[in-house]
């Protein structure tokens, strides 16, 4: 396996990102093929198949001993992160793309032996690219994000969807809508990487939710790490990265009392 430039790496990967965005953007009004996967809310377009074959192609060309692992299929089986893994969401936020044009995200993760090495999400519509190195924080753009600051739930805004307040079969909702009164407010945005994102920058405090793939949590775990936030499952554990996760991402100071005193797995 040839040594790998981290820097080079990075700016060959923002570049794809980059270029593939501008076809997005150009092209978002025109119809687009829709499917459903697994039921009429998950959609998929050509767009995302698309998408996800450009980079598996560019991966594959440039790294040809990596493996990926893409939402939409076309990559590798994996039953291990051994080595170099590419986890990818061509669209984060499909049902956002077919319906609002906006708030749909790219989310590339890379790692190493199971270890995050760089994250990015990149806001399409927005042209804003959010990225990581690992020990080298967290950015928006060219601009380095702050780490977190110590804050409180009452000074809080928090990222959930308000499914997990009513009656469902994975999370005791009395618990949620304790957690929804106690915080200064939610938001909700229909993509888990953007959501990450916000969390990285502090525009949002924290981010619940009960069941992400690896895909759409890749990048952002990455991101969030290098501003001094803390990614978990929401019993406190560790994530899997080959599996789908119950997730809250949060600023650290929060994390500990949402965990104890607000969610409860059913």
């Amino acid at each position: 396996m040839k040594s790998i430039n981290i820097h080079s790496m990075y700016e060959q990967v923002k570049d794809w990102i980059l270029e593939v965005g501008k076809e997005i953007r150009e092209s978002v009004h025109k119809p687009h093929t829709i499917n459903l996967k697994k039921d009429y809310k998950d959609l998929v377009t050509e767009v995302d198949e698309e998408t996800e074959k450009y980079f598996i192609q560019k991966i594959k060309s440039a790294y040809p001993d990596h493996k990926v692992l893409g939402e939409e299929g076309f990559g590798d089986t994996l039953t291990s992160l051994d080595g170099w893994v590419w986890i990818i969401d061509p669209i984060d936020g499909t049902m956002n793309f077919v319906h609002q044009k906006r708030n749909f995200a790219i989310s590339i993760g890379i790692y190493k032996d199971g270890v995050g090495m760089i994250g990015f999400i990149y806001n399409v519509m927005e042209d804003v690219l959010y990225y990581a190195i690992k020990g080298e924080g967290a950015f928006k753009n060219d601009e380095k994000l702050p780490m977190h600051t110590e804050t409180t739930l009452e000074d809080s805004i928090l990222g959930i969807n308000s499914f997990w307040g009513i009656p469902n079969r994975r999370v005791e909702e009395e618990g949620i809508q304790n957690l929804i009164r106690r915080v200064r407010g939610t938001r909700s945005y229909g993509s888990a990487a953007l959501e990450f994102a916000f969390v990285a920058e502090g525009i949002i405090d924290g981010y619940f939710t009960m069941r992400l793939s690896p895909w759409d949590i890749a990048a952002g775990v990455i991101i969030v790490n290098e501003v001094g936030g803390v990614t978990t499952n929401v019993e406190g554990g560790p994530l899997n990265m080959l599996e789908t996760n119950t997730i809250l991402t949060c600023n650290r100071s929060i994390h500990n009392e949402i965990i104890t005193k607000y969610v409860q797995v059913k």
